[in-house]
């Protein structure tokens, strides 16, 4: 098959093009094939950016029509403006109307295309953001999930010990007895943790820190956990590939959510060698979620994002799990049963579908809960 067949049958698969046999048969040739299968990727992350870019150049479009009609209605002397210029002075004298005209052409979306953070690289400070959320009291102060919400609030009136849970996150299981990871800035200051997901809510405790990674080691320390038979994914001990599909799955609310990008740049914010950055659209609460690729591995700690650029996300990477646990050995004012956390070596997850991969690591994921 010549390059020029090649890129047009990739073209017709992201595009939802093919047959199901035809679909099929691609789908097979992606698995047998590790250069089509990177095409199919790196194709669908250019073609991604470029139909944003399309649409940001309406936007510009639309910005200057609107502009164009206040000078014509004699609003606004546009006599000595020009090019840039009248956008600047649009959106400084004309706000409300500007942003009627961005919510029309999808501003929030388009400004951060990969294609326009690569012309304009450079942030201004204080823009990276944290995403430490904050729990609904009434939907998370009881153990037992799905319960009404005339129970919990009878639950908190009369119950004097009743732990209420204002911050929080999301960690994920590392070692079957019950280790987690989440962020430093999730359970940094806490008095009280619990994590909870479909398996039941349980209290747990800090084992370690290291503020320079923002990776804390925490541990389910509760009477009613069961530990894991065993963890479906590994961590991985490179960086990931680049333009590589990836997901998360985290409490941006209290259930949890999917969301689905790709690996868009090996540094994080302003080149931070320990983060990654990625495509993906993130919320308050979703800090500790996992991020993991098509092998199975987990690749990052989410753990932030941009101000005003939605859908770039910045993750610690997986990695550096490795780091902070032999220093946990190190450490020896600790108990040495920390120190025998065991990672898991194979996934059982490799080269699923994305969907199957979810129904495998969902049970691992845990919103964590802290006051």
């Amino acid at each position: 098959m010549g390059d020029t067949k090649v890129l047009e049958a990739v073209e017709r698969y992201i595009r939802g093009e093919m047959n199901p046999d035809e679909r099929l048969h691609f789908e097979n040739l992606r698995k047998a094939n590790g250069e089509i299968d990177e095409l199919v990727v790196e194709h669908t992350l250019f073609m991604q950016q470029m139909n944003r870019f399309g649409e940001w150049k309406k936007f510009r479009s639309t910005l200057h029509d609107v502009h164009t009609d206040l000078a014509e209605q004699g609003k606004i002397n546009s006599a000595r403006l020009t090019g840039k210029a009248k956008v600047v002075y649009l959106w400084k004298r004309y706000k409300r109307v500007a942003a009627i005209a961005a919510s029309i052409a999808g501003i929030t979306t388009l400004t951060i295309s990969a294609l326009v953070w690569t012309i304009t690289p450079q942030t201004a400070p204080g823009e990276l953001e944290k995403l430490k959320g904050k729990i609904n009291v009434i939907e998370n102060t009881t153990k037992a999930q799905g319960q009404e919400i005339n129970k919990v609030k009878n639950k908190i009136s009369s119950s004097d010990n009743t732990i209420v849970y204002t911050t929080g996150g999301t960690g994920f299981i590392i070692d079957t007895k019950g280790y987690l990871v989440t962020n430093v800035h999730v359970v940094e200051g806490a008095h009280n943790i619990a994590v909870q997901n479909g398996r039941g809510e349980y209290t747990a405790k800090v084992v370690y820190m290291d503020a320079a990674k923002d990776i804390a080691i925490l541990k389910i320390d509760d009477e009613s956990f069961k530990p894991y038979v065993s963890i479906p994914y590994t961590i991985s001990r490179s960086s990931g590939r680049l333009a590589e599909p990836i997901f998360t799955l985290g409490y941006p609310r209290n259930e949890v959510v999917y969301g689905q990008g790709y690996l868009s740049s090996k540094t994080g914010y302003k080149g931070d060698t320990l983060s990654c950055q990625l495509e993906l659209t993130a919320n308050q609460g979703n800090s500790g979620s996992p991020i993991l690729n098509k092998k199975g591995e987990v690749i990052g700690i989410l753990n932030g994002r941009q101000k005003n650029a939605e859908g770039f996300s910045f993750a610690i990477q997986g990695k550096h799990i490795y780091k902070v646990l032999e220093d946990l050995k190190k450490d020896q004012k600790k108990d040495t049963l920390y120190q025998r956390i065991k990672l898991n070596s194979r996934s059982t997850i490799s080269g699923m579908e994305f969907q199957q991969q979810v129904e495998k690591v969902e049970d691992y994921v845990y919103m964590v809960k802290v006051n």
